[in-house]
């Protein structure tokens, strides 16, 4: 039967593939925006759907910092999706700028929910929140980050804290059914020009920004996985209950340099590796750099067999995933 979901920060770059498949599945999407201005933004992303399909997307005014809108927003809905959080690529000054807005939204989220009798909840959490400061190889599903690890920024706190919210407020209320997604760095093809922030990696890597490569590792999966993997999740209820790694495989970036490098061969991609004390200068100037230079020579691997079992999704290799990103960039003249 279709469903209607409620879609949160449906402007970002994983949600608008999400509201694309859950359209072509028949089911309704109410988005929240911060501003309905970019209501036609979003579906202007929607390509190539039929009219059928755009007028079962709808769109509310909601903010994650305030409880104004939230409850016109529940009315109604089977089930949300929450995938709005804040991902800076810089470490702030100030951690309570990302954590506080990450965890007190999401707890806002599932206290409307339960408040409208909407039980059925999934969240778009991180592998933030599960490779800092664990010893495992590889991570699983039931890893859990340290929040102290050197490793660990304010993005991987908020992402801790916010995920850990979401399963206390399910422990204290068992009528909600909560399963949490974990995606990596999410590369593969934007529905539109606006990109998340983890699409920068790969724009500064194919820009020949930088005369050496640091080397350290990310998990990578591409967006359609992502969504694949929220849509399991509500399709199946087994899920219920659980959290999910959601990435094909770790990269480093030398090894992304050296496939975009191969791939583009006409770019001045840098292939050299930075050795871990130069990149700790750098970092003093970089606040990019300043949030991976405890990661340096870190080598990491992950299972993501729970996922494929359970939410029916065969990963894109991370390879291929970071190669469709750098054919967008360079197609669009973004890179």
């Amino acid at each position: 039967m279709p469903r209607t979901i409620l879609l949160t920060g449906v402007s970002g770059f994983i949600a608008k593939r999400i509201a694309y498949d859950l359209l072509t599945q028949g089911d309704s999407v109410r988005g929240t925006l911060r501003s309905l201005n970019r209501g036609d933004e979003v579906r202007a992303a929607m390509g190539d759907l039929p009219d059928e399909a755009l007028d079962r997307l709808t769109f509310v005014q909601a903010d994650l910092t305030s409880d104004a809108g939230w409850d016109a927003a529940m009315a109604g809905v089977d089930a949300v999706m929450h995938t709005a959080s804040p991902f800076p690529l810089e470490n702030p000054k100030d951690e309570s700028i990302v954590i506080k807005p990450a965890v007190e939204g999401t707890e806002r989220v599932l206290k409307a929910a339960q408040a409208a009798g909407v039980t059925r909840v999934i969240i778009t959490s991180s592998m933030e929140a599960i490779m800092h400061g664990v010893k495992s190889s590889p991570l699983s599903d039931s890893d859990w980050s340290d929040p102290s690890a050197a490793t660990a920024v304010a993005y991987t706190r908020s992402k801790i804290f916010a995920e850990k919210a979401a399963w206390a407020f399910a422990e204290k209320h068992p009528e909600m059914e909560i399963t949490v997604i974990n995606p990596g760095l999410v590369c593969g093809i934007p529905m539109d020009n606006t990109m998340g922030s983890s699409v920068s990696i790969i724009k500064r890597i194919l820009s020949g920004k930088d005369p050496m490569v640091p080397d350290f590792m990310l998990p990578v999966v591409d967006v359609e996985d992502v969504s694949a993997c929220h849509l399991g999740a509500l399709n199946n209820p087994a899920s219920i209950g659980n959290r999910y790694i959601c990435a094909d495989g770790f990269l480093s970036m030398p090894d992304m340099a050296a496939h975009l490098a191969d791939s583009f061969p006409d770019r001045k991609i840098a292939q050299r590796i930075a050795p871990k004390w130069l990149v700790s200068v750098f970092a003093l100037f970089d606040k990019q750099l300043a949030v991976v230079k405890n990661m340096i020579g870190l080598k990491m691997s992950l299972t993501n067999a729970a996922a494929t079992r359970d939410l029916g999704v065969t990963f894109v290799p991370a390879r291929e995933a970071i190669l469709r990103t750098a054919w967008f960039l360079d197609s669009q003249g973004r890179a």
